[in-house]
């Protein structure tokens, strides 16, 4: 690779990952700041007008292309609030999670053995488009499908060197804390969308949630641009296809193709 690589923008990022691996939404950029002050550098282009769950902040800028900052006065999630560290577990919050678990003792420890950012720790969160985030992101999270994700988490393998990975995954609470695990953990991490998330947070087709730690997003595009490379496409399907959605077994003498002569 180049040095054009090496030295590459979260804009240029962006734009190789939904070119190549034609992602519906921009990659979301989440920055947690611990004073009201840091995060008054860097201005919002909009500002809600009633709370929102946190999936429906990330749904902004995944969607609308907005660059957004919360803190706990416009949060609506409990969930979220306890995740976020802006509130600690409650009896009330474990009733929530009843419905879950059906078992009232075992919904306070579901909901005490959830990720949590330390109590009072995080002031004011943003997110942004990949592309637009002028800070650099702690986390970066990806709405997409399930072959999408795939190949997201094989081009950190890749880059990183680590295998095999694991993810955490807890009753509720996908989206905040999917992207809390990651941030503690500086692991990347995939989940499902939870009751809320899917309901709120525009999840109809059956996206997966994918979270990268901020500081390897870039690494990780590196990689997936020199696969293609090798390749020759973004698909790990049998031929290194462009699209990376062309399902065909590789031993299938059926599905082939050659170039036309």
């Amino acid at each position: 690779m180049n040095d054009a690589m090496d030295q590459m923008t979260y804009a240029e990022a962006q734009e190789l990952l939904e070119r190549m691996l034609k992602l519906d939404y921009h990659p979301v950029a989440i920055k947690f700041f611990k004073s009201a002050e840091e995060a008054e550098q860097y201005p919002a282009e909009k500002r809600p007008t009633a709370r929102l769950t946190f999936c429906q902040f990330t749904t902004a800028s995944r969607m609308a292309n907005y660059v957004l900052k919360g803190t706990d006065d416009n949060i609506l999630c409990e969930n979220c609030l306890t995740t976020f560290g802006y509130t600690a577990p409650s009896d009330e919050e474990a009733r929530g999670h009843l419905k879950y678990v059906v078992d009232f003792e075992f919904a306070k420890q579901v909901l005490a053995t959830k990720p949590r950012l330390p109590l009072g720790e995080m002031k004011v969160f943003m997110t942004a488009p990949l592309a637009k985030t002028p800070v650099d992101p702690d986390v970066v999270m990806f709405v997409c499908n399930p072959l999408q994700a795939y190949h997201i988490l094989d081009d950190f393998i890749g880059a990183f060197k680590v295998h095999p990975l694991q993810f955490n995954h807890t009753v509720n609470s996908a989206v905040c804390g999917g992207v809390v695990w990651t941030y503690l953990n500086h692991k990347p991490n995939m989940n499902t969308m939870c009751a809320g998330s899917f309901t709120s947070g525009k999840t109809e087709k059956g996206e997966v949630n994918v979270f990268i730690p901020g500081d390897q997003i870039t690494g990780v595009v590196r990689q997936m641009v020199r696969r293609t490379e090798f390749s020759g496409g973004t698909s790990l399907i049998y031929t290194g296809t462009e699209w990376p959605g062309l399902h065909a077994c590789k031993k299938c003498p059926m599905v082939r193709f050659k170039d036309v002569e």
